[in-house]
């Protein structure tokens, strides 16, 4: 059994990248790393795609997904990829009764309406946090600003709420492995510094294993729960706190990062879920 484990160009690019291959190998898969725009790379000689680290797609997700429904055989499929890498997702799980941050979407040729309070303006289409800016409320024109520099490029916006408990409570991220729960952690704020300064090294110290409030791995667990996802072979639901109860800020099926060096049980977990794909 050969599989590839996808990634972008760069020297150390995913923490994770070194377990996981000796994980794979330790239940007998033959895996390697392969750049995913790698125009040398053999795909079709491998028995699996595992996208995992491909975290320079937003500018191109076109080229993306195209190169993922080009793969014979890819987890996740190309059709959650799809979904999972364009926000808009939110929207969605909102219409199907899931409790989601409050989400304003402008897009390309709309006006941005802000709501009262501090707020974000974020890339509907991105990785991580890059272009993504806290604001205050008196902060409307800088903000009116991000959204046309993000319109210009061709880039659609999302506008949402910052709900002030990530700075005392984090983010809730469960992770979820072939169908599973595996694991959760708690990530601190993010948004509470400039960008320049949210280096791979400052977002890891923001990060610590947790137990999932019983309330947030219900709200995951219902949402994973959907039959459009019951072929998932990793899926992450990022939540926040709030007065009503925890909110889903994302969910993510294309490439979220799964933390395993602070679990590494779980990478166990995940090339069991790997060979077991294979096996089905």
């Amino acid at each position: 059994m050969r599989v590839a484990v996808a990634t972008c160009a760069g020297d150390d690019v995913d923490v994770d990248s070194p377990l996981l291959l000796d994980a794979l190998a330790g239940v007998g898969i033959t895996a390697e790393l392969a750049v995913w725009d790698d125009p040398s790379v053999e795909w079709d000689r491998v028995d699996l795609t595992l996208v995992r680290s491909t975290w320079d797609y937003a500018p191109r997700r076109d080229e993306f997904l195209a190169w993922a429904r080009a793969r014979r055989r890819i987890a996740n499929r190309a059709e959650i990829l799809e979904y999972s890498t364009d926000k808009h997702y939110l929207a969605d799980l909102a219409a199907r009764g899931h409790p989601v941050v409050p989400s304003h979407f402008c897009d390309r040729g709309e006006r941005p309406d802000v709501p009262d309070g501090p707020f974000v303006v974020k890339p509907t289409v991105g990785a991580g946090s890059i272009d993504v800016t806290r604001y205050r409320s008196d902060e409307v024109t800088a903000a009116r600003a991000h959204v046309a520099r993000l319109h210009a490029a061709g880039r659609d916006a999302l506008i949402q709420p910052y709900l002030e408990s990530v700075d005392t409570r984090g983010e809730h991220a469960l992770v979820f492995i072939g169908g599973a729960f595996s694991h959760a952690m708690t990530k601190g704020a993010m948004l509470n510094v400039d960008g320049g300064a949210r280096t791979a090294l400052f977002r890891r110290e923001r990060m610590s294993v947790t137990t999932p409030d019983p309330d947030a791995r219900a709200v995951a667990e219902r949402v994973l729960a959907d039959p459009r996802f019951d072929d998932l072979l990793y899926a992450r639901v990022d939540l926040l706190a709030s007065d009503e109860g925890w909110l889903i800020l994302e969910l993510e099926l294309a490439e979220p990062s799964l933390f395993l060096t602070h679990v590494p049980d779980a990478a166990r977990r995940l090339a069991r879920a790997v060979r077991s794909t294979l096996e089905a």
